[in-house]
Protein backbone atom coordinates (compact mmCIF):
# COMPACT_ATOMS: atom_id res chain seq x y z
CA UNK A 1 0.00 0.00 0.00
CA UNK A 2 1.35 3.45 -0.97
CA UNK A 3 0.17 6.61 0.74
CA UNK A 4 0.76 9.98 -0.97
CA UNK A 5 -0.93 13.25 -0.06
CA UNK A 6 -3.79 11.56 1.77
CA UNK A 7 -4.58 9.42 -1.29
CA UNK A 8 -4.35 5.71 -0.75
CA UNK A 9 -3.61 3.47 -3.71
CA UNK A 10 -3.39 -0.27 -3.52
CA UNK A 11 -1.26 -2.21 -5.95
CA UNK A 12 -2.02 -5.91 -6.13
CA UNK A 13 -0.19 -8.24 -8.47
CA UNK A 14 0.89 -5.41 -10.75
CA UNK A 15 4.30 -5.67 -12.32
CA UNK A 16 6.58 -2.71 -12.91
CA UNK A 17 6.13 -3.04 -16.70
CA UNK A 18 2.37 -2.61 -16.34
CA UNK A 19 3.03 0.79 -14.81
CA UNK A 20 6.07 1.86 -16.83
CA UNK A 21 4.78 0.95 -20.33
CA UNK A 22 1.77 3.32 -20.23
CA UNK A 23 4.01 6.03 -18.80
CA UNK A 24 6.43 5.62 -21.73
CA UNK A 25 3.50 5.97 -24.17
CA UNK A 26 2.38 9.14 -22.40
CA UNK A 27 5.93 10.49 -22.60
CA UNK A 28 6.04 9.83 -26.38
CA UNK A 29 2.70 11.61 -26.85
CA UNK A 30 3.94 14.63 -24.89
CA UNK A 31 7.10 14.82 -27.03
CA UNK A 32 4.99 14.63 -30.17
CA UNK A 33 2.72 17.44 -28.94
CA UNK A 34 5.75 19.58 -28.06
CA UNK A 35 6.98 19.33 -31.65
CA UNK A 36 3.56 20.32 -33.01
CA UNK A 37 3.28 23.27 -30.66
CA UNK A 38 6.62 24.88 -31.51
CA UNK A 39 6.37 28.57 -32.40
CA UNK A 40 5.77 29.19 -36.07
CA UNK A 41 8.10 31.28 -38.20
CA UNK A 42 6.87 34.85 -38.46
CA UNK A 43 5.17 35.69 -41.75
CA UNK A 44 7.40 37.62 -44.14
CA UNK A 45 5.47 40.31 -46.04
CA UNK A 46 6.58 41.82 -49.34
CA UNK A 47 5.54 45.14 -50.85
CA UNK A 48 4.18 45.47 -54.38
CA UNK A 49 7.58 46.75 -55.50
CA UNK A 50 9.34 43.77 -53.90
CA UNK A 51 7.10 41.27 -55.71
CA UNK A 52 7.32 43.10 -59.04
CA UNK A 53 11.10 43.14 -58.76
CA UNK A 54 11.15 39.46 -57.77
CA UNK A 55 9.30 38.48 -60.96
CA UNK A 56 10.75 41.25 -63.12
CA UNK A 57 7.26 42.50 -64.00
CA UNK A 58 5.52 45.89 -63.92
CA UNK A 59 3.21 46.98 -61.12
CA UNK A 60 0.28 46.86 -63.54
CA UNK A 61 1.06 43.19 -64.35
CA UNK A 62 1.19 42.47 -60.63
CA UNK A 63 -2.16 44.23 -60.21
CA UNK A 64 -3.59 42.10 -63.03
CA UNK A 65 -2.30 38.88 -61.44
CA UNK A 66 -3.86 39.94 -58.15
CA UNK A 67 -7.23 40.71 -59.77
CA UNK A 68 -7.17 37.32 -61.55
CA UNK A 69 -6.55 35.58 -58.22
CA UNK A 70 -3.10 34.33 -59.20
CA UNK A 71 -1.64 36.14 -56.19
CA UNK A 72 -3.42 37.09 -52.98
CA UNK A 73 -2.78 40.53 -51.52
CA UNK A 74 -3.24 41.88 -48.01
CA UNK A 75 -3.66 45.47 -47.01
CA UNK A 76 -3.22 47.86 -44.15
CA UNK A 77 -4.71 51.26 -44.91
CA UNK A 78 -3.62 52.12 -48.44
CA UNK A 79 -0.62 49.76 -48.37
CA UNK A 80 -0.65 46.42 -50.18
CA UNK A 81 1.43 43.42 -49.14
CA UNK A 82 1.96 39.84 -50.25
CA UNK A 83 3.01 36.89 -48.10
CA UNK A 84 6.34 35.43 -49.23
CA UNK A 85 5.29 31.84 -48.49
CA UNK A 86 2.14 32.26 -50.63
CA UNK A 87 4.23 33.70 -53.48
CA UNK A 88 6.48 30.62 -53.32
CA UNK A 89 3.44 28.31 -53.34
CA UNK A 90 2.07 29.90 -56.52
CA UNK A 91 5.18 28.96 -58.46
CA UNK A 92 4.79 25.63 -60.23
CA UNK A 93 7.52 23.36 -61.58
CA UNK A 94 8.00 23.32 -65.33
CA UNK A 95 9.41 20.28 -67.08
CA UNK A 96 11.64 20.46 -70.12
CA UNK A 97 11.01 18.05 -72.95
CA UNK A 98 12.47 17.06 -76.29
CA UNK A 99 10.89 14.67 -78.74
CA UNK A 100 11.96 12.91 -81.92
CA UNK A 101 10.60 15.74 -84.11
CA UNK A 102 13.21 18.12 -82.66
CA UNK A 103 10.45 19.84 -80.71
CA UNK A 104 11.58 21.27 -77.41
CA UNK A 105 9.81 23.22 -74.72
CA UNK A 106 8.39 23.38 -71.25
CA UNK A 107 5.15 22.07 -69.85
CA UNK A 108 3.47 22.05 -66.47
Amino acid sequence: MIQMNNVITQLHNIGANQILNPLEEIKKEIESLKKDLQPKEPTDYLTRKDVAKMFNITLSTLHSWTKKGILKSYGIGSRVYYKRNEINQVLIPLYYYENSNDTKGYFK
